[in-house]
């Protein structure tokens, strides 16, 4: 990695249009050399204010769901050369003053992928709903045992990457729905060689703020448990998948 790496945030949106100029104000823009806004169909005013605060704004013709969202963010982030790309959700939830600590382990080369955790705080204290609490934790201990690390959150809104993980792992094959964060820490611990760690973010939860209800929270916890599985029979060698290899080898087998 150069000594000044492309610092680059994506943003993927829908009906952001109440929080996103709040978001942008908290970037850290001495540090980030581009914000790639990806509107998936908003029914409000999210693209007209992108373009209002002079960001890179692709606006996708149908709704193609907030992994489908993501697939975009990536192509787009790596095709304008960003050495490390955020991830940020444009709702205010997460304090983006924090990028710096973030993506430092990643530009000092230690690791690959760097998680905004919000359990290394209180997030209780921000306004978690209790019930969203219980299933992180319940989630977040099912995943630690299967992919045998110890982190305290998989399931953050603020994430950043570096270049050579994207580049490796096949995230084209994810889910288009919530669970694609999911689908790419499986796929990163599959890969093997790199690195994860995570840095304490503290949330806000108010009513602008996006949030999945209890029926969408039910479906994505059951979608976890079936990466989970996933990972796990592939690990074991009973069921190999494709979207657990590396990108190279998926295109060697004609699959990507």
């Amino acid at each position: 990695m150069s000594e000044a790496p492309r610092i680059v945030i994506v943003m993927p949106a829908y009906n952001a249009a109440k929080t996103l100029e709040r978001t942008y104000a908290d970037i850290p823009h001495d540090i980030v050399h581009h914000v790639i806004l990806v509107d998936d169909v908003s029914r409000d005013d999210t693209v007209e204010i992108a373009h209002q605060l002079g960001l890179e704004v692709i606006v996708h013709r149908q709704n193609l769901g907030y992994g489908g969202n993501q697939k975009t963010c990536y192509d787009r982030a790596l095709e304008w050369g960003a050495d490390v790309v955020v991830m940020l959700h444009p709702d205010y939830q997460y304090d983006a003053t924090r990028i710096p600590d973030l993506v430092a382990p990643i530009v000092a080369g230690g690791k690959d992928l760097m998680l905004g955790s919000r359990f290394l705080g209180d997030p209780l204290a921000g306004g978690m709903p209790r019930w969203k609490f219980v299933s992180n934790r319940f989630l977040t201990g099912v995943e630690n045992l299967a992919f045998g690390l110890h982190l305290s959150e998989y399931h953050t809104g603020l994430r950043a990457y570096s270049r050579r993980l994207l580049e490796t792992i096949p995230y084209r094959l994810n889910s288009d729905d919530f669970v694609f964060d999911q689908d790419l820490i499986a796929q990163v611990v599959a890969v093997g060689g790199l690195e994860i760690g995570e840095i304490a973010v503290p949330t806000r939860y108010f009513e602008e703020a996006s949030s999945v209800n209890f029926k969408r929270s039910v479906v994505y916890g059951l979608s976890t448990l079936r990466v989970v599985t996933r990972y796990l029979l592939h690990r074991s060698g009973v069921r190999r998948s494709p979207q657990l290899q590396p990108r190279m080898r998926t295109r060697e087998a004609g699959t990507a």
